[in-house]
């Protein structure tokens, strides 16, 4: 009986956790395995393949890939809940499912083989003559990027933006392919925004460029050694109607992504007419590289930067941080601000900052932003001295202002309680610790779908925990070290998958884990507010167990790939700006809406897939049927009827155990349906399920 016991409380631990298990291969070896994800679910040759479920034994047992055994050395790691292995060659779609020692056979899941050249940039030139319906999906890389106001004081972000794009076109039977750089060029163009808003030109609009005082040489070069033409980007990208040569201007072979990507467009948040605007758009155009005059597809895509990164509500004078005699009287107060800044580096650490203005601080605090030369650590000056994400931060928590102009500042994740109950739990932007310094207040870093629940510590946690003040968890890290567990900054950040825990089969439930989690669950029961364990110093990023929303192991959601290898932030849009936008700012949504017709995430299938051509499947990103397609609806042999027969674990892991339907089931657009139970329409946004058409799935 003690043992029956034992075995079903660690049963209870596998339903509802979704994190960390003891290992006991020969409890769960006897019992049935169940595959809950692929991730990615398709990809190519030669990619690591995971594999999440449960009771899948302790000790590697078969792997089958379209009912072949895979090799032995093909198999990565092995454990109850996850296994590993290196794609073999091949090609469309293939079922994988496991054996395991004791030879119990586990569901299998459908993984797509990559199709198209999308491997390589390719040294020839590929003949675009039989495909049609080219779709270019593009997007800024983080949401916002941001750009010093003044470079003449010091300088901590330059004018740098980075857009990625891919291009997917049919072939004659309306199979898509992602295509690469053998058959196509990208550049870049102005385009005016939904307001009329323009942005072409970065001349006149900044100092960057401006020679230095008492010098012969420009701000850029004093600060990065670059001796840059007028409106010319660090890594020699222009504005677009700064330069006529369109190499400066093109999106070009990004091998380590595998896709395209514009690194370092100096782009800045004013438009031609002199307005600020941190939302500007840029259009993206693929041309035949056989004929590059020939225009195949183009997507409109915000390309956001703020010069909002302040430190003036502390350090102008006469603020907290700048009280007394000594002061800078600079009538700009930006630059008033940046030079007491420096006066008070200099007095608290004996340096000479004053005499040697321009000051790039990144010169002795190593940020990997400004790592242009990929040394990943550290080196000249840098070595000795803190990384500066960490010095920032861990300073600033340790002599945090309570108040601002006499309002409360709050470095805490939401809910706050005691706040107006119209806030949702959410403070004012000039009221949260991260918008003292970071665009916010004014511009909206952190935009789109997340917004009405959360702030920037209920993902990253506070800024002792971006400072680095404690060591993560182990699981914490991007690269799963065992040593050095100090956070790294713009690599060790919150994931997807830390609050996007699972579906509404299996998803983490913080008071039933082992040990218990101190999160909070989302209204819908399914989704987590906090990305870490509040209980965690160092807000360690939680990982799922169940990896149907997961990030590529080891990969950021802005450097991860999901269905047939497109880019994630191709379909959800960028990192802190995930689709859809909200009405302050309505150029985020136009993106989504040129590509599939209506806001929101990249979701109908015939953006990219030929109507039609496709038969009824659960191989669509994160295991998702046929979307707008009459048949998973209508046709009971091979629609949804027959799948919930064969698979209604499937199912129920967007619709819910009722089938009532849940967040992960609301209709994208509004969708209208002929049924044998008359006309059914649902309304965007509202959760379908078995009952939306008629009273369950056994209702005939």
């Amino acid at each position: 009986m003690a043992r029956l016991q034992h075995f079903a409380f660690l049963m209870l631990i596998v339903v509802f956790t979704s994190i960390y298990l003891p290992a006991n291969a020969d409890a769960h070896s006897k019992q049935t395995p169940s595959i809950s994800a692929l991730s990615p679910n398709s990809g190519a040759p030669g990619q690591t393949l995971t594999i999440t479920g449960e009771n899948l034994g302790n000790k590697p047992g078969k792997i089958l890939l379209g009912g072949k055994r895979l090799n032995k050395s093909a198999v990565g790691s092995w454990n109850n809940q996850q296994v590993t292995l290196t794609l073999p060659q091949g090609s469309g779609s293939i079922s994988v499912r496991l054996v395991t020692r004791a030879k119990k056979k586990s569901n299998a899941l459908e993984f797509q083989y990559q199709t198209g050249n999308n491997s390589g940039g390719g040294d020839t030139t590929t003949d675009l003559t039989f495909f049609r319906n080219f779709k270019l999906l593009a997007s800024n890389d983080l949401g916002m990027h941001c750009v010093d106001k003044d470079f003449t004081v010091f300088s901590i972000l330059p004018p740098f933006n980075v857009v990625n794009a891919q291009v997917v076109a049919q072939d004659a039977a309306g199979k898509p392919h992602v295509l690469n750089s053998s058959a196509l060029q990208l550049r870049y163009a102005p385009v005016a925004d939904s307001q009329g808003s323009i942005n072409s030109s970065s001349l006149h609009k900044t100092n960057f460029w401006d020679q230095a005082a008492n010098s012969d040489k420009s701000n850029a070069e004093l600060l990065y050694g670059a001796a840059l033409a007028e409106g010319q980007g660090l890594l020699g990208l222009y504005m677009p109607n700064d330069t006529q040569d369109d190499s400066l201007r093109s999106l070009n072979w990004n091998s380590s992504l595998n896709l395209f990507s514009a690194t370092g467009i100096p782009i800045l948040p004013t438009d031609d007419n002199g307005n600020n605007n941190p939302y500007p758009m840029l259009r993206i155009s693929a041309y035949d590289k056989n004929n590059p005059n020939v225009e195949l597809a183009f997507t409109d895509i915000v390309v956001p930067v703020s010069d909002e990164t302040t430190c003036s509500n502390c350090h102008a004078t006469g603020k907290k941080a700048a009280q007394g005699q000594n002061w800078s009287n600079a009538a700009d107060v930006e630059v008033q601000t940046r030079s007491n800044i420096l006066r008070l580096h200099d007095n608290r650490h004996r340096t000479a900052l004053q005499a040697n203005q321009p000051v790039l601080c990144a010169s002795c605090h190593y940020s990997p932003a400004l790592d242009l030369a990929g040394n990943g650590r550290p080196t000249g000056n840098q070595v000795g001295h803190k990384w500066m994400s960490e010095v920032m931060h861990a300073y600033h928590a340790g002599n945090k202002i309570s108040q601002v102009d006499g309002k409360t500042i709050y470095d805490q994740p939401a809910p706050v309680a005691g706040l107006d109950p119209a806030l949702n739990g959410v403070p004012a932007p000039d009221q949260q610790a991260c918008y003292q310094c970071h665009p916010g207040t004014e511009t909206k870093c952190l935009r789109g779908a997340m917004t009405d629940t959360v702030t920037c510590q209920n993902c990253h946690g506070g800024m002792q925990a971006v400072g680095a003040v404690n060591n993560l968890k182990t699981y914490g890290t991007i690269d799963k070290r065992t040593t050095d567990l100090k956070r790294k900054a713009w690599s060790d950040e919150p994931r997807c998958q830390s609050c996007h825990t699972g579906d509404a089969v299996k998803h983490l439930i913080p008071a039933s884990a082992k040990p218990a989690i101190n999160a909070d669950l989302a209204t819908d029961g399914i989704r987590l507010l906090h990305a870490y364990d509040r209980n965690d110093p160092a807000a360690s990023p939680l990982l799922a167990g169940n990896k149907r929303f997961a990030e590529n192991d080891g990969k950021l959601f802005r450097f991860s790939k999901g269905h047939s290898g497109i880019a994630c932030e191709g379909c959800h849009g960028s990192t802190h700006a995930i689709w859809p936008g909200d009405a302050a700012h309505p150029n985020d949504d136009i993106t989504a809406t040129d590509l599939q017709g209506h806001v929101g995430t990249i979701s109908e299938c015939s953006t990219c897939h030929k109507p039609g051509s496709l038969a009824p499947t659960l191989a669509g990103p994160h295991g998702m049927h046929n979307v707008g397609d009459s048949r998973w609806a209508l046709d009971e042999d091979r629609g949804h009827p027959a799948f919930y027969e064969r698979q209604p674990g499937e199912c129920k892991a967007c619709h819910g155990q009722t089938l009532r339907g849940t967040v992960l089931s609301r209709a994208a657009a509004d969708r209208t349906w002929n049924t044998e139970w008359g006309t059914k329409t649902v309304k965007r946004g509202e959760p379908v399920g078995c009952y939306t058409c008629h009273n369950g799935p056994d209702d005939d």
